[in-house]
């Protein structure tokens, strides 16, 4: 369920690219690292993410220790 609900907001993503120039370059970009890793581009997204939420709330948990 949690995954077809993640791949239908990356569809409207890369359907939205073409009024959004920028989210366009990023979709590329996105398309590109996952075929030179030998992943969907869903894959992709979600390790992106994934590494921006654990460097957010490490940062975080830094901020908090000093």
């Amino acid at each position: 369920m949690a995954e077809s609900f993640f791949a239908s907001l990356i569809d409207e993503l890369v359907e939205s690219a073409d009024q959004d120039p920028e989210l366009a370059d990023g979709i590329r970009w996105l398309d590109e690292q996952a075929r030179r890793r030998g992943v969907t581009i869903y894959d992709m997204a979600f390790e992106v993410l994934y590494r921006h939420d654990w460097s957010a709330g490490s940062g975080a948990w830094l901020r908090s220790r000093n």
